[in-house]
């Protein structure tokens, strides 16, 4: 009995070795609420800038509405300048009800790529949109008025020359997710030595594009709203 005692003692570091193992992983994201999505960013020196509410008018109801919540949060960088604004709209809550109808869902614009997956549709919305180089103020301010004046508001601006990236999703039952993101350019592109490394330049930052409509359209099939914005393509250098 004695030595059948001192086996298993012999065994039980072994056994809780693997226990410790098996148990899962701390999620190493930080987390922040965004109506019914729960946010999960990418590693880094973020701030909550702080979230808002609105009741947008939907057809074809009459008096439709939809509550909808925006969360704001900031990257800074070595030196605490502003690297990247990242903001996300969303349902408050599960209990959204279809059909609805959207509008101005993905019209062309010069100088932006964008990509419309579903071809105009007016009861979804699949919409990508990516101006790779903002120099100053002027374009955010006569194409995305709002965001312009919401951080003319907070006294805040990325570091210049920055890129901006939406992404707009939207289902016939209510489901609603958008992400705007103005960007240092050096977290969204490579540098550059030629001119052919220039022309394709762009790339990195259509992937990051796809892979966080990808998490969008995830998103909005998870109960609990699970989004992960994927990490920048790039770590902005220290100048």
């Amino acid at each position: 009995m004695n030595q059948v005692i001192s086996t298993i003692r012999c065994l039980l570091p072994g056994v809780l070795v693997v226990l410790t193992a098996c148990a899962p992983l701390a999620s190493q994201q930080t987390e922040y609420p965004a109506g019914r999505v729960r946010l999960a960013l990418p590693a880094g020196a973020w701030e909550d800038l702080g979230a808002s509410d609105q009741a947008v008018r939907l057809l074809p109801q009459p008096d439709g509405r939809i509550a909808l919540q925006t969360r704001t949060l900031g990257l800074r960088g070595a030196h605490q300048e502003l690297l990247a604004v990242l903001r996300v709209q969303a349902n408050r809550g599960n209990d959204w009800q279809g059909p609805m109808l959207w509008t101005g869902n993905c019209p062309p614009q010069q100088g932006v790529a964008v990509e419309d997956a579903t071809v105009g549709s007016r009861v979804r919305m699949d919409c990508l949109r990516f101006k790779r180089w903002v120099d100053g103020p002027q374009w955010l301010e006569k194409n995305q008025p709002d965001l312009a004046q919401w951080l003319a508001g907070h006294k805040l601006a990325v570091s210049a020359p920055y890129s901006y990236m939406s992404y707009r999703y939207a289902t016939e039952g209510g489901a609603m997710v958008a992400v705007e993101v103005l960007a240092d350019q050096r977290l969204l592109r490579p540098k550059t030595r030629n001119n052919a490394e220039f022309l394709v330049a762009g790339r990195p930052a259509l992937q990051w594009g796809h892979e966080l409509a990808q998490a969008v359209r995830v998103s909005t099939g998870m109960m609990d709203g699970y989004l992960a914005i994927p990490p920048f393509p790039y770590a902005a250098a220290v100048p």
